[in-house]
């Protein structure tokens, strides 16, 4: 090594000698340091105990629900008590279940008393056909733990006038329109309560299409009130996020529901109806004549045996469901009832429960202008599929059935549910 001698970095003048020398020094003392530090450092990393991983468990939201009022055995073995798996068919199960159990505490409706007997909720015209959905509600509103009596402590108000009463006694269309139109601004004048939001904690009921029309005569009660209708089109005027879907239940049904049994369905679709639609029309035309799809462009004539009809359905795995001369119809509740997945034909439907329920879980949903691919639509759905999609179909029978008195968990308590929801975005 040739050592270097201090007179080689002499400089002219002392002070920059003695500067640089300083200089030199900071820097020899700076890169000892830093080397010390890596050392250390490095000998840290070897002989230091790894860090601990950090596993973040995902918020787990239950697959099942169990009543509430259930106890465990002291046994150990499993409850006793009927546990139910809504993981495959809501929206958000455990929102349902929370959101169901307060409003069974808390909601109240108010019914005004007043009113024309032949119109007056105490008197409904009857609860069976395709419209008895109406008449149920109006019956059961009455006798559910939901009325009060006292309108303070009301969360909604029940405008109990039906229209589906007034066309079974004959009242023309334009009679109805001023039947409803007084009865209204009765109400508004007796009462104190529709002026505090304009009428937007009200609610009618009906599901007649001609009530629909009759209750357009007054445009406070389309804009600001809840109306609750089985002719839900959001193409003219049904607002979702408002308005509520009444499910068109034609009631009793003829044969007990349709249960896990998937073998027997050997028909691959099934509709039969009048053709009162262009879609039914383009169905009827496409299809009649097809080998795997059942399609008659009539009703099948009762002549031809007992409940014939009804029968077809336990026989089917899709039900064609295409809309009328509204959106809606009862053949989706018949399917519903009868265990035969539904495939709803019918553009700008809001269908019922559509909010809480998850339609693609148990039903085929499609645009109306894939009619003309309907059967292969139909043949791609695989059997793992289709069996899940019926065991899902089972699963929300209870939904779409009318009780005298109600029942937990059927179409009035999800009617109310639907109510529920929405008294919450009301601001006094």
């Amino acid at each position: 090594m040739t050592i270097v001698k201090p007179s080689q970095f002499s400089f002219s003048g002392g002070g920059s000698s003695s500067l640089c020398s300083l200089k030199g020094s900071l820097l020899t003392v700076a890169i000892l340091t830093f080397g010390s530090l890596f050392y250390l450092s490095l000998n840290s990393m070897r002989t230091s105990p790894p860090s601990p991983v950090i596993v973040v468990t995902p918020i787990h939201v239950p697959q099942t629900f169990v009543n509430e009022d259930k106890t465990d055995n002291d046994d150990g073995a499993a409850p006793t008590t009927e546990e139910e798996s809504y993981s495959d068919v809501y929206h958000s199960p455990e929102a349902f279940r929370l959101n169901y159990a307060e409003m069974e505490k808390r909601f109240k409706v108010y019914i005004y008393p007043d009113g024309d007997p032949n119109t007056f909720y105490q008197t409904p015209r009857k609860v069976t056909g395709k419209y008895a959905s109406e008449g149920y509600f109006f019956q059961n509103i009455r006798e559910s733990r939901f009325r009060t009596l006292d309108p303070e402590e009301a969360n909604l108000f029940f405008i109990p006038i039906s229209c589906h009463k007034m066309r079974g006694k004959g009242t023309s269309y334009e009679n109805m329109t001023v039947i409803v139109q007084n009865y209204v601004d009765g109400l508004i004048a007796k009462y104190p309560y529709w002026n505090r939001t304009l009428g937007a904690d009200h609610f009618f009921v009906t599901c007649h299409d001609v009530g629909v029309r009759a209750f357009e005569g007054s445009p406070l009660l389309i804009k600001n009130t809840i109306r609750v209708v089985c002719s839900p089109s959001y193409n003219v005027g049904f607002i979702p996020h408002k308005d509520v879907a009444l499910p068109q239940v034609l009631q009793p049904f003829a044969l007990p529901a349709g249960g896990n049994d998937v073998e027997n369905r050997t028909t691959l679709g099934f509709w039969a109806g009048h053709r009162n639609s262009k879609i039914r029309v383009i169905l009827a035309r496409v299809w009649e004549n097809d080998t795997e799809l059942d399609i008659s462009n009539n009703r099948i004539n009762r002549a031809t045996g007992h409940l014939v009809y009804q029968k077809r359905f336990y026989r089917t795995k899709f039900c064609i469901c295409p809309g009328g001369s509204q959106v809606n119809s009862a053949r989706i509740t018949d399917s519903i009832h009868y265990g035969c997945i539904p495939v709803i034909l019918s553009d700008y439907y809001d269908l019922p429960f559509n909010d809480i329920l998850n339609w693609r879980k148990f039903a085929v949903v499609l645009r109306e202008q894939d009619v003309y691919n309907l059967k292969q639509i139909l043949k791609n759905i695989p059997h793992s599929e289709f069996v899940s999609l019926h065991n899902n179909l089972v699963k929300v029978q209870k939904h779409f059935q009318w009780n005298s008195p109600p029942v937990k968990f059927d179409a009035f308590h999800m009617i109310m549910y639907e109510l529920w929801l929405r008294h919450h975005v009301i601001k006094y």
